[in-house]
This record gives structure tokens, C-alpha cells and sequence, in this order.
């Protein structure tokens, strides 16, 4: 019975990892090696990453927030807390496009959220 190496499968798997390794810098696109270990790492960073980037936006969309009602003589806390007791639900991404794109609306939720504390 023929021997079977399994070099086409060995090929195959090297190769997909140099494509994922596809324009890094020096060794680490070429050699298989160094390429599976930084592909291994690039993708622990991208894991965290999307995780991370979760946060980064939520703490942008305060900010914005906090800056608009600033503006409108009260701060973010109690505008979050005033919006709860007046049965307002909207989530900090939309509150933070109101914020940016419609002053007016804005400035009428913070009336809201006073007269509800």
C-alpha cells in the first residue's frame, strides 16, 4: 500500500495563514512560522478590539451628552435620571445624534427631564 504525506493538506493550511499574513512587515509575511504566530496574535487583538470598541462609543456618546446639557444648564446625571422618572426611552447613541443634529429637540428633553425631578 502507497504511502500518504499529506503534503497538499500541509500546503494548503500554510498557505491560508500566509494569506491571512498578508502584508506584514518582513518575516512575519513570509515565514510560516512567524506568520502563524503573529496571525494567532492579530487575531487576540482583534477579539479584544471589538469588545473595547464598545466602550470607546458609549463613552463618546456621554461626552456628547454631557457637553449638550452643559449647554442647557444642567449635567449629565441628572438629565440621565430626570429622562427615567419621565418614562423617556432612548438609548445614549440616539440621545448624542439628537444632541448634534437637533439642538431644539434636545433642549426640549432636558425640559422634560427637569420637570420629571
Amino acid at each position: 500500500m502507497a504511502r500518504v504525506k499529506g503534503a497538499l493538506a500541509t500546503r494548503k493550511r500554510r498557505n491560508k495563514t500566509l494569506k491571512l499574513a498578508k502584508g506584514y512587515w518582513g518575516g512575519k509575511s513570509r515565514l510560516f512560522k512567524t506568520a502563524k504566530e503573529a496571525v494567532w496574535k492579530s487575531g487576540q487583538y482583534a477579539y479584544i478590539s471589538r469588545r473595547l470598541k464598545k466602550r470607546d462609543f458609549r463613552r463618546l456618546w456621554i461626552t456628547r451628552i454631557s457637553a449638550a446639557c452643559k449647554l442647557n444648564n444642567m449635567n449629565y446625571s441628572t438629565f440621565i435620571n430626570g429622562l427615567k422618572k419621565a418614562d423617556v426611552v432612548l438609548n445614549r447613541k440616539m440621545l448624542s445624534e439628537i444632541a448634534i443634529n437637533d439642538p431644539a429637540a434636545f433642549r426640549s428633553l432636558c425640559d422634560r427631564a427637569r420637570a420629571a425631578l
